[in-house]
């Protein structure tokens, strides 16, 4: 940095104190939290100037400090892109008499949400003989800096369609009626983007996002320009409120959730005036999870955790009875095996389930009993099952990938069992599988657990330490890392670098049991188990201490900033996607989005002094040391309501104000986005190629031996 006569942003500081259970916080960054952060998520343009200032200043020294790389990135992002099919079209789904699909055209960034009817062509894939769009993403991206569409559903007579998008990365989605390519006049804004419509097509329902971003309500919206109607409402705001509809068609599904609860109700979507029917009501730690497959059957299949089922079991109930005195045992609980979802047809339930880190579908034929399952002989691989949208249709969809075979989408007839490659994915520049290899490793955590790890390398790789690494980890909310196909991180894997995922606990990669032992006062496990699995690659000669680049978002950027403080001799770099890195003040303040329904997550310190210690202790802007940090990368969404802008900002100035040599320290805000940055699939590309540019820096070293501190603070 010296070298090249840069100086990081001067961060203002400003005396901020409080006492919570007799201890004193000293926060003296605490201003970047803008007081109208709530305005802000709806129009970035109301940033206070300050903060503002303080944001484009960082983008500016970061985007010097990386010019160098410009090269690096521009051949990044031309292999990266190699790889993408530029025209493509998913496999269609059937929904009466029409096949919907998307299709890209080339060079565009976002999808065309489009339709034919089912005897205009083959179904293979999307085309253009008798197509006709419903939605171009490009075309409505234009005059907005940033545009994602959440859902396009048409009315169950296909006559309109209701479609939802954001507009700014805020997370809150408009709702439109499109009628014969033209757009109604009356637009339902603040909702999560889901829709459902009701079985006559007079309406349909959605979910109200408040002004602190939280989902609470459903409501019932006529197309006749009447009211919304509140049909349901949860006060509690530790409970999120989601919205879906049954595979039959005939049901809305009112799930309400926390971290370690669940409640559903049915909402009769043939009823004009339906009453939303709990299930079975709430308890702490029971969950509930509902399927229904035939229009005309009676009868519902529940996935639950009751009665002591930690990896859940699957039960039937009546639909006018649905409650637990009526549950019949259809898949007992097997611990170990954790059933991950259920999909639910007129003679068959589908269910994908993990054990021994590895994924299946199992097929029940309801008559009989008789169960078959789908697997595959790949060390690690990833299963997914597509819901369907027309109730008729005898066909599971599901697609298999794996880190060396691009996804194959298969179509398989329940009734004959026949399994029909619908699609395999292209790569135009070309993929040899052969020339890679995954391994299934596992290393051993402090306390004995072993924790699951992937690799990906180049085959034939010479296990002599010399390989850089990168080492991806999240680890919270049950979310299991999928071993899945990537075409970008063979960018980095054809130059050399071994790729490798570490099943942190905080996941279910091994059971519920592995994610309980990840969160609350479990939360270090996260941590130790990552850097055990970076010790155990060096060990074993798949790279060495200082080769590794740490790589994780959001959650996953929490651990990037608790392994930053506890071993940062072990990474040459760190990059932090929106990382959740100020976690004892945000989870000190009620009024932040998702706040109360964390606490179940990760404790509440307003009222539970061990959960304050114990977040305290390991908060990673909390526990910045005055020692050596490898370079870090800090990546931030102004409009972000998941993990506010200031988090990354604040960690990186109390980095360098206290960091003694190593670095640099980077903050780079997308100005135009949120959570999940870009929308475009281009731009989102370049955004990788960014930090893959970064990774390659940090191991050869052109990133090394600057100055990390920044220039004299100033207070006011």
């Amino acid at each position: 940095m010296r070298q090249l006569g840069l100086t990081p942003p001067a961060i203002a500081t400003r005396a901020s104190e409080r006492i919570v259970h007799d201890t004193t916080l000293v926060d003296p960054y605490a201003w970047l939290r803008a007081d109208n952060w709530q305005e802000v998520l709806r129009d970035p343009a109301a940033l206070p100037p300050a903060i503002r200032e303080m944001l484009d200043a960082e983008n500016l020294y970061a985007s010097a400090l990386l010019d160098p790389l410009a090269e690096a990135r521009a051949t990044l992002l031309a292999e990266m892109r190699g790889r993408i099919a530029e025209e493509d079209a998913s496999v269609p789904v059937r929904d009466g008499e029409w096949l919907y699909y998307q299709r890209y055209r080339e060079g565009g960034q976002l999808p065309m949400y489009c339709r034919r009817r089912c005897d205009a062509g083959s179904e293979d894939a999307g085309g253009e003989a008798g197509e006709e769009v419903l939605v171009d993403g490009d075309r409505e991206h234009d005059g907005h800096a940033f545009f994602a569409i959440g859902e396009v559903t048409p009315s169950p007579d296909h006559a309109c369609i209701a479609w939802s998008a954001d507009t700014n990365g805020s997370e809150y989605f408009d709702i439109r009626i499109r009628e014969d390519g033209r757009d109604g006049g009356l637009t339902v804004r603040d909702t999560d983007g889901t829709i459902v419509w009701m079985l006559d097509g007079r309406g349909f329902y959605f979910v109200r996002v408040d002004d602190n971003h939280r989902t609470g309500e459903v409501f019932r919206h006529l197309l006749d320009g009447s009211p919304d109607v509140l049909i349901f409402a949860e006060t509690d705001p530790a409970w999120f409120v989601g919205l879906s509809r049954s595979e039959s068609g005939r049901y809305g599904l009112i799930r309400v959730s926390d971290h370690a609860s669940s409640e559903c109700h049915l909402l009769d979507l043939s009823s004009s005036s339906a009453v939303p029917l709990v299930v079975e009501p709430r308890a702490p730690k029971l969950q509930v999870a509902v399927a229904h497959g035939d229009p005309d059957s009676p009868l519902l299949y529940i996935r639950t955790n009751a009665d002591g089922a930690e990896d859940f079991r699957i039960v039937s109930a009546p639909v006018n009875a649905p409650g637990r005195a009526n549950w019949r045992e259809l898949v007992p609980h097997r611990r170990g095996r954790l059933i991950l979802g259920v999909c639910a047809y007129p003679d068959h339930l589908v269910r994908l389930e993990r054990e021994d880190g590895l994924p299946r579908l199992v097929v029940r034929r309801l008559a009989t009993g008789k169960e078959t399952a789908i697997a595959f002989a790949e060390e690690a691989y990833a299963l997914a099952f597509q819901r369907r949208r027309d109730p008729r249709d005898p066909c599971l969809r599901f697609t298999y990938e794996s880190p060396t075979t691009p996804r194959e989408t298969y179509d398989l007839d329940l009734g004959s069992g026949t399994r029909t490659l619908r699609k395999r994915q292209g790569i135009p520049s070309g993929h040899d599988a052969a020339a890679y290899a995954t391994r299934r490793l596992t290393a051993a955590a402090p306390d004995g657990e072993l924790v699951p790890v992937t690799v990906l390398h180049r085959a034939g790789l010479a296990l002599d330490g010399s390989a850089p690494l990168l080492l991806y980890g999240y680890g919270a909310y049950g979310h299991a890392m999928a071993t899945g196909f990537s075409g970008n991180v063979l960018s980095l894997v054809d130059r050399g670098f071994v790729f490798a995922i570490a099943h942190v606990r905080g996941g279910t990669d091994k059971g519920w049991r592995w994610y309980e032992d990840g969160k609350l006062a479990c939360k270090p496990n996260s941590f130790s188990d990552f850097i055990a699995v970076a010790r155990h690659l060096a060990a074993t000669g798949y790279t060495a201490p200082g080769r590794i680049v740490a790589q994780g978002g959001s959650a996953g950027g929490m651990l990037m900033g608790a392994v930053a403080n506890m071993a940062p001799e072990l990474f040459a770099g760190i990059i932090a996607a929106v990382p959740f890195v100020d976690v004892l003040n945000t989870m000190l303040d009620a009024e932040l989005p998702l706040t109360p329904p964390e606490w179940l997550e990760w404790g509440n310190p307003i009222t539970d002094q061990t959960a304050f210690e114990t977040i305290k202790a390991y908060s990673p802007y909390d526990n910045v040391a005055a020692h050596p940090y490898p370079a870090i990368l800090a990546l931030a969404g102004l409009t972000d309501p998941r993990v506010t802008y200031w988090e990354p900002a604040k960690w990186v100035a109390r980095l360098r104000a206290t960091m003694i040599g190593g670095g640099p320290v980077l903050l780079k805000t997308n100005m135009g986005a949120g959570h999940g940055g870009a929308a475009g699939r281009f731009d989102r590309l370049a955004e990788i190629a960014d930090q893959y540019a970064f990774a390659l820096a940090c191991v050869d070293g052109s990133l090394r031996g600057g100055s990390p501190r920044a220039a004299p603070l100033t207070s006011r």
